[in-house]
């Protein structure tokens, strides 16, 4: 399993608030897009989990702020995601601006059908997450 993927973006101009910051909600979807492009590369692309009927709503996250990042900085977004349990699926975030840590967070995601119905994960999915 590739537990740990780093994810690069630029902060655009469009994710920050009057004061020049990158807006809170910003990070959420920088988690998000290292989330899918860390599946992605484990060979897991959401599309096609999707399309099997296998679906990942995010339960529960946490968000915590340090520092703000500003328009045009390169982020790193650590992502590692930690193993099954059951059918839940924890994914943890670290992002960064160089050596300083900017926000740290975590995603908790439930599998379900079409119906929202939990459901185990398909077996060679769990094996790739396991």
């Amino acid at each position: 399993m590739l537990s740990e993927h780093k994810t690069e973006l630029t902060v655009r101009y469009a994710e920050t608030d009057q004061m020049g910051s990158v807006h809170h909600s910003a990070y959420l979807i920088y988690m998000e897009a290292a989330r899918v492009e860390h599946l992605t590369a484990m060979g897991l692309p959401y599309h096609e989990m999707e399309a099997r009927g296998v679906f990942l709503p995010v339960i529960d996250l946490s968000v915590r702020y340090y520092r703000s990042a500003k328009f045009g900085q390169r982020l790193t977004v650590v992502s590692r995601i930690q193993p099954l349990t059951g059918v839940r699926l924890r994914v943890d975030y670290k992002i960064y601006e160089g050596n300083a840590l900017i926000t740290e967070g975590h995603t908790l995601h439930a599998f379900v059908g079409k119906t929202g119905k939990p459901l185990r994960p398909p077996r060679d999915i769990a094996a790739l997450l396991s």
